[in-house]
């Protein structure tokens, strides 16, 4: 063996004969499953509430800073490219807040039949995506 990946590759069986272990699937042998699809998405969105904070606190700081600075950073978020980041973010945080309480039930031993885990998945998609356009709807009224 030249490499030492090969060595961690062999295996004896129980009659001690030396055998190659398989290889496990790849991601792209394995269906998506929404269990497994809403926890990837978990985890970008708790990256992206982290970036959207940088944002926050870039606003917060121009805002007691200098008029000048703060009239940067609006500019900034009133561009196109900012209220996308803000509508991401948006979503971000109630697609976080509703998993989050999906998970919550779980920590007390609910949801965890097939048709439950499916149906909860499933509300804490739509519930992020109809609180999200109530929000930008109540703020663009306000605004």
């Amino acid at each position: 063996m030249k490499d030492v990946r090969d060595a961690l590759m062999v295996a004896r069986t129980s009659d001690g004969r030396l055998v190659r272990r398989p290889l496990s699937p790849h991601l792209q042998v394995y269906r998506w499953q929404i269990t497994s699809v809403l926890s990837i998405l978990h985890r970008m969105t708790g990256i992206a509430l982290g970036v959207g904070t940088l944002l926050l606190t870039w606003w917060l700081v121009a805002a007691a800073t200098s008029a000048e600075s703060f009239a940067i950073v609006q500019g900034f978020i009133g561009s196109p490219i900012g209220l996308l980041l803000l509508f991401g973010w948006t979503y971000a945080l109630f697609f976080h807040m509703c998993n989050g309480i999906r998970h919550l039930a779980w920590d007390l031993g609910r949801g965890f039949e097939k048709p439950e885990y499916h149906f909860t998945g499933w509300l804490a998609v739509a519930a992020s995506v109809v609180l999200t356009v109530l929000v930008w709807i109540v703020g663009l009224v306000i605004w």
